[in-house]
């Protein structure tokens, strides 16, 4: 009597008799054919796979194996699918089958929302907790897609191709077919399919024979229908035994994951942006050449893994404990790890390629979207290119309220950027919150005027930062009133390599100048920030040169409020010696011999030491030496020190950026002489109230006040004015102290500058100094 058999779903069902040993051929694997299949996937190879498996459902032992005895059966499985592993070792040969299998006719479609929810049910197959399953974008970006039309259309085009490939893997896998021969017959059956497809469509199959599996394992105790359904897959009894069956389930999990691993790997090459690499790429074309490999491999370790389960429900749990099938999974499992590792090595070269390349592209914009000769409505689009372009986020932290906000509070405002590393000199940042905060609350209006936006430039490289660059970068934020960027992982590599090519950022930092239509005022307004604060807007050229007019070489130009004792003195009209230096027996001689002088010829005399632009430590000493020693005042706090030699450097660059630095005004040579002769040993610059009259070196200016008995037959006919000037001149012009000028590295030094005491173009030489400071400003525009 002949019954109904459904031979697989690759073939109409069959009426033939289950055994006829008569009839049987031998046991021989059946090589594939290659078809032009044409476009419809759902009839390919009927005739090749119906004669295959006929051939193989014939086989004598395989029906009485079934019928009598589980471990026979199982001797059967393993034995067929070692042979196969062992007759198909050569790779090259078995490749060239795949290959010849393959004949995509140009369709494709989307699989990742497809590939989102295959991973959604594996992930929830399995009993262990390695898949936590978590609210992902991608699980929310599938939820979404499952409920538009087109994804729906596309999953009923493809449940008969997934269906068949499903019940294709389960039919073989229990009646231990060849693995090899069942992978082939799949990929026969995908053949017009490219391969990012073959492999989702056929883990689509595999995530649907395994997620019912566990779907019945884990409400069976609870649900009726499927208690008495898993009884018939011997469900029960399998999950009695789970200790003894827990290392099979391990190595399961363990190539399911790496099947997924490479499924995704796959579909990331392919949706790697044309525009942005081309397939001879070399880390592109490598990994092409090897997807058909991870194709197979992938397919193949689907067809043991179904095998395995297919075992388990129809031979009970004796068959799930052998070792033999735990190394079978485990090698395929080590095979597909390094078919990933590889792949994935590819795909990170490619990544980084593209990124390369879209860096580049988000440069250009950069410079297109800042070229002045181009109008905009407003600031917003200079803002997100530089800071966050996304409506994601809220990428600004408000200082003052400590809340997080959006971009859209710098809409058509002034914006000032300052641009710094996580190397801010706290004296720099409290003369900075000090400017700031006397801005807001004593300038009416000027609140409106602008705002200002921290930018910190950390070197990211797209990884997250470390425990202690987030903590000091925390730690500077808290401590500023303005607007910050709320992580510097926002700043992309585009954005900082304009900031340092374009704007020219080294270390030190620069406060970039935007009008409220998004146009650069400045590139670098810090230096007029530092000489005139908010008086200074709008940060122009054409401000600097209006302010610059309006000042002469004046001691109140050098104090401007530093410290308002200096100030009560000018009104008063003293005599005030400003003098600097770190040799103490020097600095004595010339308090002793001035206060001599000043009793000498009966004026008023104040003398106050403020340091040098170097050497903080050994300052300070001196400070507390002259403060015990009472023997003038001095500036105990650093921040002013700091302060009064950073005014002095702002307005040596604004001179050279003015391109006015070799000008013979006083104002300049004034300044080039102070910060030279603050580079070594002592100075001082006398004054009678603001008029200064002497700004002088160490050499001349004390034998000036120690001869003084040579020259005070002058006072009473020239003064005592003229007659120190006359002096010291004298003393100048033989002594001719040397000049020199060090700028950092990083910072734009002028091509040349000429001497302040000869008007020569001074030697250019090359210096490595170190002053055994450790806390000496890192960010000084000059070196000692």
């Amino acid at each position: 009597m002949a019954h109904l058999t459904n031979p697989g779903p690759f073939h109409p069902s069959i009426p033939r008799p289950l055994h006829n040993p008569a009839s049987a051929p031998a046991p021989a694997a059946a090589q594939p054919q290659v078809h032009d299949h044409g476009a419809a996937p759902a009839n390919h190879n009927h005739d090749h796979l119906t004669s295959t498996t006929q051939l193989r459902t014939a086989t004598p032992g395989a029906s009485q194996a079934l019928m009598k005895s589980p471990s026979a059966t199982h001797a059967l499985i393993r034995g067929d699918r070692t042979a196969g592993m062992l007759t198909m070792s050569d790779d090259h040969v078995m490749m060239n089958q795949i290959l010849a299998t393959h004949a995509p006719d140009g369709r494709d479609f989307d699989v990742r929302p497809l590939l989102y929810l295959v991973e959604d049910i594996l992930n929830r197959a399995t009993e262990h907790v390695n898949f936590i399953i978590k609210g992902t974008q991608a699980q929310i970006e599938m939820e979404e897609k499952a409920q538009q039309a087109n994804y729906i259309a596309m999953l009923e085009a493809l449940t008969f191709t997934i269906d068949r490939i499903a019940c294709e893997l389960s039919y073989k896998a229990l009646r231990g077919s060849d693995p090899h021969t069942t992978t082939t017959a799949i990929f026969s059956f995908l053949s017009s399919y490219a391969w990012d497809a073959k492999l989702v469509l056929s883990l689509s199959a595999f995530a649907l024979n395994y997620g019912e599996f566990w779907l019945l394992a884990q409400i069976y105790s609870t649900n009726q229908l499927a208690k008495s359904m898993a009884i018939l897959k011997q469900l029960p009894s399998l999950l009695e035994h789970t200790a003894p069956l827990k290392p099979r389930f391990n190595a399961l999990n363990t190539l399911i994951r790496t099947m997924m691993d490479v499924t995704r790997c796959v579909v990331e090459f392919k949706d790697l942006p044309s525009m942005y690499i081309s397939p001879d790429a070399p880390a592109l074309a490598s990994a092409m050449t090897l997807i058909p490999t991870a194709v197979y491999w992938t397919i193949r370790s689907m067809v043991a893994c179904a095998t395995q389960i297919s075992s388990l429900t129809s031979m009970g749990h004796e068959y799930g404990v052998l070792a033999t099938e735990s190394w079978e999974l485990s090698t395929l499992a080590h095979k597909l790890q390094n078919i990933h590792e590889h792949l994935r090595k590819q795909l990170n070269l490619c990544d980084q390629h593209i990124e390369e390349k879209k860096d580049v592209d988000t440069f250009h914009m950069l410079l297109k979207l800042f070229d002045p000769n181009v109008a905009h409505i407003d600031n917003m689009k200079h803002l997100k290119a530089l800071i966050y372009a996304g409506d994601d986020k809220l990428p600004l932290l408000d200082g003052a309220t400590r809340r997080k906000v959006g971009l859209e509070v710098l809409r058509r405002r002034n914006v000032l950027l300052l641009i710094s590393s996580l190397e801010f000199s706290g004296d720099e940042l409290a003369i900075l919150e000090q400017i700031y905060s006397d801005t807001r609350m004593h300038e009416a209006g000027m609140q409106s005027h602008y705002e200002v936006v921290w930018i910190p430039v950390v070197e990211h490289s797209g990884v997250p930062l470390s425990e202690e660059t987030r903590t000091r970068f925390e730690a500077l934020r808290s401590s500023m009133p303005w607007y910050s960027v709320e992580d510097p992982l926002l700043i992309e590599k585009p954005v900082l390599r304009f900031i340092k090519e374009i704007w020219h950022f080294r270390t030190k930092p620069i406060l970039v100048v935007l009008d409220p239509r998004g146009k650069v005022l400045s590139q670098n307004a810090i230096h007029m920030m530092w000489i005139w604060g908010s008086a200074a807007f709008p940060f122009t050229s054409y401000e600097e040169e209006k302010l610059w007019s309006k000042e002469t070489w004046q001691l109140n130009q050098l104090i401007d409020g530093i410290d308002p004792l200096i100030l009560d003195w000018i009104k008063d009209g003293k005599y005030i010696f400003l003098y600097g230096g770190d040799d103490i027996e020097w600095i004595s001689k010339f308090v002793a011999s001035a206060r001599t002088v000043a009793s000498a010829f009966g004026i008023p005399l104040e003398m106050v030491y403020v340091g040098k632009s170097n050497k903080r430590e050994q300052v300070k000493k001196v400070a507390a030496i002259i403060k015990e020693r009472k023997l003038s005042h001095c500036w105990e706090d650093p921040a002013m020190v700091w302060f009064f030699w950073t005014r002095l450097e702002s307005m040596m660059f604004s001179k050279i950026q003015l391109g006015r630095a070799d000008d013979l005004d006083p104002i300049v040579q004034g300044i080039k002489k102070l910060l030279s002769y603050g580079r070594e040993g002592g100075w001082a610059v006398l004054s009678e109230g603001s008029n200064i009259l002497v700004n002088g070196h160490s050499t001349t200016v004390l034998p000036t006040l120690v001869d003084y008995v040579k020259w005070r037959g002058n006072v009473a006919e020239k003064g005592f004015n003229l007659s120190f000037i006359e002096y010291h001149d004298q003393l100048h012009n033989v002594a001719h102290p040397c000049c020199r000028f060090e700028f950092l590295a990083t910072t734009k030094a002028p091509e040349s500058i000429r001497c302040p005491e000869c008007h020569r173009v001074m030697e250019k030489h090359t210096a490595f100094v170190c002053c055994h400071d450790e806390q000496a400003i890192p960010d000084s525009l000059f070196a000692s």
